[in-house]
């Protein structure tokens, strides 16, 4: 995939064979020398700094990539760490700091967790951006910087902004061009791929050799939503490499993790209330006989015929699974022996 690109060197650290993901990359040569920000977006875990990095490869910066992240930081806090202070600024300020936009002057400056960013933050990041102008606590002349800007969040910027926590011209020009970063589950073809990867990582940094994973392994994960996407695939590996003794990997610690993931993420209140309930929009509700069955068969279908892994996915156990699907196979055949009767 990565033989269309101009300059695929830059994209070398991304395990992909995802479509959407090499589009991604034609469109970051395609803005490459840019001077308008960059804001990237998407899930946690689906490796936004990478991207940024990404960018900053393409760009060939003369100067530094300086990574911040601005969650958590008051305005204070953020206008020390990014535009630094002069000698006496405040209490305790016995040396002259540089800021990151100092530490980044003709290179990359990329702002993660932007979302979190306090609104009189907001308002001297905009200046920064429009302007290239910052001030440094302490001093009166204000400075300049040509340092490129990017910024990532995994919240929704455009709710920010209707419920008044996000300004809407910082929000215009941070957006003047925009990444969304599929998350790991609309990236099947992905999983096989970076499981070898994590392996052979995992085993590395464990002076382990490297196992072997079976089939079913990679059944299991296409069931998977992965909230914490490809950062929580990597721990997946991690923890069942430390774990294994034989030739073969164990699915064991797979199985424990997506279940305790499960259980973590089961509703303790009122079912009723979740609006992204699958029933919805439904105008006319299935019966429970008729329900259980849909699952069922959509389950069975997800894991490729694999009743164990069908099971975990329901949160039943296997022989549990194996009794439904026996009684759902002989009321087909009860029915069918009853339509030839009345012919």
């Amino acid at each position: 995939m990565l033989d269309t690109l101009k300059k695929s060197e830059a994209f070398s650290e991304i395990i992909t064979n995802n479509p959407e993901m090499l589009a991604i990359f034609q469109y970051i040569e395609s803005i490459a020398y840019t001077t308008q920000p960059i804001l990237i977006t998407g899930e946690t875990g689906v490796g936004k700094e990478m991207i940024a990095r990404c960018i900053h490869k393409v760009r060939i910066s003369r100067g530094n990539l300086v990574v911040v992240n601005v969650a958590g930081l008051d305005d204070n806090m953020f206008s020390d760490t990014l535009f630094g202070h002069a000698r006496g600024a405040f209490t305790g300020a016995d040396q002259p700091r540089r800021g990151m936009v100092e530490l980044a002057a003709g290179g990359t400056l990329f702002l993660d967790e932007i979302g979190d960013l306090a609104p009189a933050s907001q308002v001297k990041l905009l200046r920064l951006i429009q302007d290239g102008e910052y001030l440094p606590l302490g001093e009166d002349e204000p400075r300049y910087t040509d340092s490129y800007i990017i910024t990532a969040t995994n919240q929704d910027i455009w709710k920010l902004q209707r419920i008044g926590k996000f300004r809407k011209d910082l929000n215009f020009r941070l957006r003047t061009h925009h990444i969304n970063i599929p998350p790991l589950c609309e990236r099947s073809e992905d999983i096989s791929l970076l499981v070898d990867h994590f392996l052979e990582e995992a085993a590395y940094n464990l002076g382990k050799k490297k196992p072997t994973p079976p089939k079913e392994l990679f059944t299991l994960l296409g069931t998977y939503s992965f909230p914490g996407n490809i950062r929580e695939l990597r721990a997946m590996v991690f923890e069942a490499v430390s774990r294994h003794k034989s030739k073969v990997l164990s699915l064991d610690s797979f199985r424990a993790h997506i279940a305790q993931e499960q259980e973590n993420r089961a509703a303790p209140g009122d079912p009723g209330s979740d609006e992204n309930s699958p029933f919805s929009q439904l105008r006319e509700l299935p019966t429970i006989k008729q329900a259980t069955l849909m699952l069922v068969n959509e389950a069975i279908k997800r894991a490729n015929g694999n009743q164990s892994i069908a099971a975990k996915i329901l949160g039943i156990s296997q022989p549990a699974l194996s009794k439904r699907l026996k009684n759902q196979r002989l009321r087909a055949e009860t029915g069918m022996l009853y339509n030839a009767s009345n012919r």
